[in-house]
């Protein structure tokens, strides 16, 4: 399984950036990444300042983490094509009825967070039954 670093996975977002602005051709991952940096044109300054990979996005400086928003991005676009875990493609499409593909995409990012944030607190894997669970309730409001 592959574990990229803090750097590798900001190094990815910002050469995916250099790619697309250079018109080079993209992996089908990066693709899949440029899609949501151009959802997020907030962050492609980011994207193209030299201190990029080292630069500290603490909560307590009001920055959002443009490395680790949009990696998240990736991951729930990861998951909702391949539906896994199992019955999050449709958590997400009652989502979309109810806001846009963005938003939606957003609200199962705030769901992810809270999963991974108990298992790591816990010392558990990823509840996924909970995951989806908290999508749906989000779907139901």
């Amino acid at each position: 399984m592959f574990n990229p670093t803090r750097d590798q996975v900001r190094q990815f977002f910002v050469d995916t950036w250099r790619k697309h602005r250079a018109g080079e051709v993209l992996a089908p991952i990066e693709a899949m990444a440029l899609d949501w940096i151009l959802e997020h044109p907030e962050y492609h300054a980011d994207l193209e300042r030299g201190d990029a990979l080292a630069a500290d996005y603490s909560v307590e400086a009001g920055r959002t983490n443009p490395f680790l928003h949009l990696s998240m991005h990736l991951a729930i676009a990861e998951q909702l094509s391949i539906d896994q875990p199992p019955g999050v493609r449709a958590a997400y499409q009652a989502l979309v009825q109810r806001s846009d593909a963005h938003q939606a995409a957003h609200e199962v990012m705030e769901c992810l967070g809270q999963v991974v944030w108990e298992a790591q607190r816990l010392g558990r894997p990823l509840d996924t039954e909970a995951y989806i669970d908290l999508i749906r309730r989000r779907a139901g409001r």
